[in-house]
């Protein structure tokens, strides 16, 4: 079995206070467990750059997108329950989905053309429904994301996707992997599903028989002290940091990267995943589900952007490592991970039986974190 070695997770932390010293990130909590135990656990800098106080260990965080594996989760659970099926078109709950079209570009004009087939949950789940992100270029689509004002948090699940399901598709379903709204309409899905709103069917499902207490997709006032800020000015362009609202109860609870959690919260999520569906003698769904969600579900799709890593594929809500090389990081085949715009990130890697952590509140400057960690996390390994 694998050891940590001391001399790495120091070196780890003094990496990380080094990059606070300097102003690159306020703060940082940064998690590393091996064999099922926390071995590091380090809260770092300061928690609210606008005053003094340290990072605390329940500092509560917006983790964006590491809200995705969770919706997921759900999905799957959903699923072993046969409410739901991953071959199922998106339209047979959500019928404003059916008989899309797809935007294609020519010559500066834009045609719509049919789908060849309908987005299914399993293209939701492994972004491959043709849909997109308004952040991540200027295609003819995106521009309609922006235009339609797709980011409004005043609407609820259902009314974004109405709005949503409205504009044409960026993607033929199934043609290729792009990050995207997806998990969004997902959220949306298992609202019809289960009969009830996205944050209560999480609490239920997921949030009170894991024992996380502090996830949510808004903070309760009493608890405000608690949340970790951003610095106001980014260190490197100097314009304004401008990061979800944690203090307003959106009427939008985004499935694909509203919540706001803890490191201790998360950590009860990562023991889950590593235990394969189970933790504390709650089981969730079996060993085999949790094996499939973490498995390539690409193959031969092929990637659009840079997003995944090379060497990498995509499960149902992680990122799926395929090989030793290739990834300008080590790590081993199987690993997953999946990470938040807003500076967190976590890797699962069960060949070596470890699971890691990383929680900040630094939106430019996550990719250059999230890589670093990931190294510094490996250089600690025996």
């Amino acid at each position: 079995m694998a050891r940590l070695n001391r001399a790495g997770l120091a070196q780890l932390r003094g990496v990380l206070q080094s990059h606070i010293d300097e102003q690159r990130i306020p703060g940082a909590i940064a998690v590393v467990a091996l064999g099922g135990h926390v071995e590091f656990f380090e809260a770092l800098g300061r928690q609210d750059p606008q005053g003094w106080a340290a990072m605390k260990d329940d500092a509560i965080f917006r983790i964006y997108s590491m809200t995705k594996p969770i919706v997921s989760l759900v999905a799957l659970m959903l699923a072993e329950e046969g409410r739901v099926q991953m071959g199922d078109p998106v339209s047979k709950y959500l019928p404003e989905f059916a008989g899309q079209q797809v935007a294609v570009e020519e010559g500066g004009a834009v045609r719509l053309q049919p789908v060849r087939r309908a987005a299914t949950v399993q293209d939701l789940l492994r972004h491959t429904a043709g849909l997109t992100y308004e952040f991540l270029g200027q295609s003819a689509v995106q521009r309609e994301y922006e235009a339609a004002d797709i980011t409004d948090r005043s609407r609820t699940n259902a009314q974004f996707c109405k709005v949503l399901a409205a504009l044409p598709l960026a993607h033929q379903p199934g043609s290729c992997w792009q990050y995207s709204r997806a998990t969004d309409v997902l959220g949306a899905l298992l609202e019809v599903v289960s009969g009830r709103p996205l944050g209560e069917l999480l609490q239920q499902r997921v949030f009170g028989p894991l024992g996380m207490k502090d996830t949510a997709f808004a903070v309760a006032q009493d608890q405000w002290h608690r949340i970790a800020e951003p610095f106001a000015k980014d260190p490197d362009t100097g314009e304004p940091v401008i990061m979800m609202d944690a203090r307003e109860t959106p009427r939008f609870e985004s499935g694909g990267g509203g919540l706001l959690s803890t490191a201790a919260d998360y950590i009860r999520f990562l023991q889950f995943m590593r235990n394969r569906g189970t933790l504390d003698g709650t089981r969730l769904v079996s060993r085999k589900t949790i094996e499939w969600m973490t498995a390539d579900h690409l193959g031969g799709i092929p990637v659009n952007g840079d997003l995944l890593l090379p060497g990498y594929g995509f499960g149902l809500g992680f990122s799926v490592r395929l090989h030793g090389g290739q990834a300008p990081q080590p790590g081993s085949p199987g690993q997953y991970y999946w990470s938040g715009i807003g500076g967190t990130s976590f890797l699962v890697d069960p060949a070596e039986d470890l699971f890691a952590m990383l929680l900040t509140q630094a939106p430019n400057q996550r990719i250059y974190f999230r890589n670093l960690f990931r190294h510094l996390v490996y250089a600690a390994v025996d």
